[in-house]
């Protein structure tokens, strides 16, 4: 079994580096050598690095197991790998997480092709598995509007940070990792905005409404009381209560946050974090903000994935329909 890699942190490069060269394979070392690219150059996540590291080392020992130890990827046909997928669903995996899988070793393919290890990616001739379409379950804007604004001390142990989560998710549309990454020097009040650091490295500005920016003040001024009660300092935005580690909030706690408070306003058990971005694409075009505004807000690269983001109802279709086409008129 390769060495697992720890994700990000860097301070033992070197030493791992050594126990790579003498206990991988081939294809382990090529795997090694893309996560870290990955990682250094492309900035992925720590969950993103996890991911693609259980997909790759499994691929890469499936492949070894059947060609060898000296198996060059140059060597590796797309009937290999559709054979390796069928692997999986022996194994009781779903096409989601089949696909998935077959992402990684494409993503992984087309960075060999590009630094001349293979000629080109085999593994996207490998068609990826057909998924049942399942539309997220989105609450709707009336629903979403009385659970932001009746967040009470019942509901939360601390109503004004937690106010400030629900604002944000929603009224911004942010990733949970986005938003517990977010510094106090993020909040551009002059400009009304926030400076969002997304997937990637990348960057993007969501505008700051102003029930978000009267939830901020509010928060705020708490936190200051807060940390300087403790003699505690943080850059962080989202504080812990307790203000353990760096103080930051962390996106399992945020998690759990979102849940517990949308399940005692009467939403759905299995609404997350993700829940209300899926809801602030869906409301803005419900309310008519067109997908190429609603892409940008949302900080997507295709427009194909914020379409997936959306959902109009049968009957909000139909009265589009009316309103718009001429022949229905």
């Amino acid at each position: 079994m390769s060495p697992v890699l720890e994700w990000p942190s860097k301070e033992d490069a070197v030493k791992e580096d050594a126990v790579v060269e003498k206990s991988e394979t081939i294809l382990g070392a090529l795997v090694t050598e893309y996560l870290r690219v990955l990682a250094s150059e492309r900035g992925s996540s720590p969950h993103t690095l996890r991911a693609y590291e259980r997909e790759l080392r499994g691929f890469a020992e499936y492949i070894t197991e059947a060609m060898g130890a000296e198996a060059q990827p140059a060597a590796i046909e797309h009937t290999r790998i559709r054979a390796w997928l069928g692997s999986l669903y022996e194994r009781g995996l779903s096409k989601a997480s089949a696909a998935r899988a077959l992402a990684a070793v494409r993503s992984w393919f087309r960075w060999l092709a590009r630094i001349g290890k293979v000629e080109h990616n085999v593994a996207s001739l490998v068609a990826t598995p057909k998924l049942p379409k399942h539309l997220p379950r989105v609450p709707s804007i009336e629903q979403m509007n009385q659970v932001v604004d009746s967040i009470e001390e019942s509901d939360a142990s601390w109503p004004a940070r937690d106010a400030v989560i629900f604002e944000l998710l929603y009224g911004c549309g942010m990733r949970n990792a986005e938003l517990t990454g977010l510094n106090l020097s993020d909040i551009h009040w002059a400009n009304e905005a926030i400076l969002v650091h997304g997937k990637g490295q990348k960057q993007r500005y969501a505008p700051l409404g102003d029930a978000a920016a009267e939830a901020l003040r509010i928060y705020l001024g708490e936190r200051q009381s807060r940390l300087a009660a403790a003699e505690k300092e943080s850059d962080a935005l989202l504080l812990n209560l307790h203000f353990r580690g760096s103080g930051r909030l962390s996106t399992r706690s945020v998690a759990r946050i979102v849940k517990r408070i949308a399940v005692r306003r009467g939403l759905s058990a299995d609404v997350h974090p993700h829940t209300l971005r899926h809801a602030f694409g869906t409301h803005l075009l419900e309310e008519g903000a067109d997908l190429r505004s609603i892409q940008e807000l949302l900080g997507h690269e295709r427009l194909s994935t914020t379409q997936r983001y959306t959902q109009l109802t049968d009957t909000q279709l139909v009265q589009v329909y009316d309103r718009t086409h001429p022949r229905a008129k």
